[in-house]
């Protein structure tokens, strides 16, 4: 852990879960979906992603939430929902939180995902193909915790996003050059990393 990464968690007020969705029909068919347009009303869970998420509330190993927000994607509106209804919560919706957009890549297979990868292991501000930049993520992503941090404290926030936008994050916060995000274990669907005051 870096010296920055200490500093920023000594001073956080809150607590987050941060939650990729959970096995997704998009992961099934390995396509790349990551516009508004066609992964808001579709491309939801799998068969086995709601298995995970049945399992996984039902083994709950976490601080329990005091707050549920999620990307308007249904993959992770479908994510959310669950774990809102195991803790009684009412699920809140911030488009920030939305998959990183790919572009003219988007519907193609993800075997397009390592050419992009590869570009911005070179320049966190590239947009090849369309893609939206690792510094726009990163921006929007850290804009949501800076939110919260100022409006509560002391709460349990978990975010549900999507793989990419998370890595970026977690990179970041880690006061590493976004270029490195593929650097880390890439996150798993249903994953949850804590973060935060106290951790």
């Amino acid at each position: 852990m870096t010296t920055e990464q200490r500093n920023i968690k000594k001073h956080w007020r809150n607590r987050y879960l941060f939650m990729r969705h959970g096995h997704s029909q998009a992961n099934q068919q390995r396509v790349i979906v990551s516009s508004p347009g066609r992964g808001v009303e579709n491309f939801g869970l799998s068969e086995h992603g709601e298995q995970q998420l049945a399992q996984l509330v039902a083994d709950w190993q976490w601080p329990v939430p005091t707050r549920v927000v999620h990307s308007d994607f249904l993959r992770t509106t479908q994510t959310a929902a669950h774990v809102a209804a195991r803790f009684e919560l009412v699920p809140s919706v911030d488009t920030r939180l939305r998959e990183r957009n790919f572009g003219e890549l988007e519907g193609l297979g993800d075997e397009h995902y390592p050419s992009v990868w590869a570009l911005d292991a070179e320049d966190a501000e590239h947009q090849h193909h369309g893609v939206e930049a690792l510094s726009r993520v990163a921006s929007r992503m850290q804009a949501v915790i800076g939110d919260w941090e100022q409006q509560v404290s002391g709460e349990v926030i978990l975010l549900v996003s999507h793989g990419d936008p998370l890595q970026i994050l977690l990179t970041a916060l880690a006061g590493k050059p976004l270029t490195s995000h593929r650097e880390q274990t890439p996150l798993a669907p249903a994953s949850i990393t804590l973060y935060g005051h106290g951790v």
